[in-house]
């Protein structure tokens, strides 16, 4: 195995002394929830509002969530929430009052890109990688911290101190540790290879398995039978919930060994699941959002951007 630092001389993330905490939990509770109007909304901003220009008026951004049956007042209510907690920032533009995205939360978005579009096939190896630390009790906060960073990546808990995750989570565990503890505090051990028989059993005792699954089988429950819908309105709505649904899956499941799982193990399916309506959703909830920040009167008209016979329609790049 080799180890690395943990605040390697590559990193580009501040020293922990200069990163802002608060603002940073802030950030990661909105990657980490889903279901809410404020999530539906950072789903939002997050899927349709960057291909747009990175700007929506306010009227514009309440019809978007209205197509989510979210009224106005919430609506407005979670655009603020958004604010405060940096991912958007109030702003004028040709005279008319909207928001635009800010630029702490563009790195937020992009990790999650990362995150929730990846292919889930496990590396051929089945390696993983360890993250040991030791935290001083006067700086509990720091710890706690990256207790919550580690387990919001997807990491399992083997012991206090110690955890454990899939090979493909190294860059990001190396991320969180050069940002949450100091120089000497934490090691990153990567292309470990657990020599026992018994992986299933441990790794039921190191990840929530049941909770993995119950999200894997929320999902497929929810998605997995739904009618195509009838106008780009409808498409849009029901991607921002499968999208917003979805995105949380990658972080509670990395992506785990299919040797260290039960043979009836929901995940791929569910991915599939995932792969199709991206291809079949995603084009219509934009085309639905660009005639949105258009017009005032999309509502009025339900144009259908489905592909048909003869043409072939590019899907835009997961954002």
């Amino acid at each position: 195995m080799t180890t690395a630092p943990a605040s390697r001389g590559e990193s580009t993330l501040p020293a922990p002394a200069s990163i802002d905490l608060p603002r940073l939990d802030a950030l990661e509770d909105l990657e980490a929830r889903s279901g809410s109007s404020a999530a539906l909304l950072r789903t939002i901003v997050g899927s349709v509002l960057r291909p747009l220009g990175g700007w929506m008026s306010s009227a514009r951004a309440v019809e978007l969530l209205a197509a989510l049956d979210i009224p106005g007042s919430t609506a407005r209510s979670a655009l603020t929430r958004l604010c405060a907690r940096g991912v958007l920032a109030r702003e004028v533009r040709r005279g008319a009052a909207g928001y635009g995205l800010t630029a702490a939360a563009i790195p937020m978005l992009e990790r999650g890109d990362l995150r929730i579009f990846a292919d889930r096939t496990p590396a051929p190896d089945d390696s993983w990688c360890l993250v040991s630390y030791s935290i001083p009790e006067s700086h509990r906060s720091r710890r706690h911290r990256l207790r919550r960073r580690l387990e919001s990546l997807g990491c399992g808990t083997v012991s206090d101190g110690l955890w454990i995750a899939p090979s493909r989570l190294a860059g990001d565990l190396r991320d969180a540790t050069s940002a949450l503890a100091a120089p000497g505090e934490a090691t990153l051990f990567t292309e470990v290879r657990p020599d026992t028989a018994e992986l299933p059993v441990l790794v039921a005792g190191w990840y929530d398995l049941d909770r993995m699954r119950a999200a894997h089988n929320t999902f497929l429950a929810h998605f997995g039978d739904a009618a195509d819908p009838a106008t780009d309105r409808e498409a849009f709505a029901r991607w921002m919930r499968a999208l917003d649904e979805w995105r949380v899956i990658p972080y509670l499941d990395p992506g785990l060994p299919a040797a260290a799982l039960p043979s009836d193990w929901p995940g791929a399916r569910s991915a599939a699941l995932f792969d199709v309506l991206l291809a079949t959703l995603a084009p219509r909830a934009l085309a639905h959002a660009r005639l949105a920040a258009a017009s005032r009167t999309s509502a009025e008209h339900p144009a259908d951007t489905r592909p048909g016979p003869g043409r072939i329609d590019s899907i835009p790049d997961p954002v």
